[in-house]
C-alpha cells in the first residue's frame, strides 16, 4: 500500500496514542504522546529521562532549501502532539524587520520566524501544563541576514521587550520536571556571557562541557557507520552512565551521501533494534534528536516508555 503524508501522520498519531508494545509493564507504560510528561513524578530530574526530539525542527519543506535541507515532515505543533520534547531551533537575521530572527537550514530561510515557533510552544504548554520542553537555541551561520553580534542583544529582546521570559527555565543547570512544568529548559548555542546551559562548543563527533555529553556527527560518514560507531556508542555510553551529572545528547541525524529521509531509515531502524532489544531495561538515554520521526513512530514510542519502566 503506498503510503501518503496523510496516512503516516494518522498513523502516527493512533500508534502513540495507543502505544501498544505487549503485556506486562511496557503495555502497561504506553502513554499518550501529547501529556507523557505529566505522568511522571516532580522529582524526577531531566538527567534521569530518555527523551525524544527533532533535528533542525522547522525544516519541514524541501521548497524551502532542498532535499537536503528536509529533515521533518511534522511541523512543531504535530511534533510536539505525538512526544517530542525537544527542538533543535536555528536562527537569524529576518529580512525586513529588525530585531527578530527568522528560522533556517544554512542559508536557506524556512518560512517561518522564532516569534512563531515561541508562540507554537506556548500554546502546547498552556495547554499542557504538565510538560517541559528542551531548546536547543543557535545562531546560525551562513545567512544573507546574519546579525553577527547583536544576537544576544535581539534573543534578550524576545525575553523581556517581546515578554517570553516567564515561558523558558534560564537557570544554569537542569531542572526536575517539578520546577518547569510548563516551561522551555533554554540551551544556548551562540555567544553570551549569561549563566544559562550552554551548548558545547565545537562540530562534527563527539563534544561535551560541565553540562552536556553530545553526540553530533553528521558529515564525512555512512549512516552505518553513523550508527555503530557515534549512535550506538552514545547509547551505550549513557547506559554505563546512569547517575552522569551531564546530560547525554545523541543525534540520530546525518546530512552526508545521502538526503536525510534516506539516512534517518538505516539509523533509526538500528535505533529501534536496539531500543527494543532493551524495553523491559531500566535505562535513561538522554535527548534523541532525530529526522523525520513520523517514519520511525516505533522507535519514538520506545523512547517516550523507556521512561516508565
Amino acid at each position: 500500500m503506498q503510503l501518503t503524508r496523510r496516512t503516516l501522520l494518522g498513523t502516527a498519531a493512533a500508534t502513540l496514542v495507543t502505544g501498544v508494545l505487549g503485556s506486562g509493564a511496557a503495555a502497561a507504560a504506553s502513554v499518550a504522546g501529547d501529556s507523557w510528561m505529566g505522568r511522571l513524578p516532580d522529582g524526577r530530574s531531566l538527567l534521569r529521562m530518555t527523551i525524544p526530539g527533532t533535528h533542525d525542527s522547522c525544516c519541514t519543506d524541501p521548497a524551502n532549501g532542498s532535499e537536503w535541507s528536509h529533515t521533518q515532515n511534522w511541523g512543531v505543533p504535530e511534533q510536539l502532539v505525538c512526544g517530542i520534547r525537544f527542538l533543535d531551533i536555528r536562527c537569524n537575521g529576518l529580512a525586513g524587520v529588525p530585531d527578530a530572527f527568522g528560522i533556517y537550514h544554512g542559508g536557506w530561510y524556512q518560512g517561518t520566524t522564532f516569534d512563531q515557533v515561541l508562540n507554537q510552544c506556548r500554546s502546547f504548554l498552556t495547554g499542557h501544563p504538565g510538560e517541559v520542553l528542551l531548546m536547543r537555541v543557535k545562531k546560525e551561520n551562513g545567512t544573507n541576514n546574519d546579525v553577527g553580534a547583536d544576537f544576544a542583544r535581539i534573543f534578550n529582546g524576545y525575553l523581556d521587550t517581546k515578554g517570553y521570559r516567564p515561558l523558558f527555565w534560564t537557570n544554569p543547570w537542569f531542572p526536575t520536571l517539578g520546577e518547569a512544568r510548563g516551561r522551555i529548559v533554554l540551551l544556548t548555542d551562540f555567544a553570551n556571557d549569561w549563566s544559562v546551559l550552554h551548548w558545547p562548543g565545537g562540530d562534527n563527533g563527539f563534544l561535551s562541557n560541565d553540562v552536556i555529553d553530545l553526540q553530533d556527527r553528521y558529515t564525512g560518514i555512512s549512516s552505518g557507520t553513523k550508527w555503530s560507531s557515534y549512535v550506538q556508542r552514545q547509547f551505550d555510553s549513557a547506559f554505563n552512565n546512569q547517575s552522569s551529572a551531564k546530560l547525554y545528547i545523541n543525534f540520530a541525524s546525518l546530512g552526508n551521501g545521502e538526503w536525510p529521509k534516506y539516512s534517518s531509515q538505516t539509523i533509526m531502524q538500528k535505533a529501534w533494534e536496539y531500543l527494543d532489544a532493551r524495553k523491559q531495561q531500566r535505562a535513561n538515554l538522554g535527548v534523541v534528536p532525530m529526522d523525520f520521526p513520523d517514519f520511525h513512530t516505533n522507535a519514538l514510542q520506545l523512547l517516550i516508555d523507556k521512561n516508565f519502566i
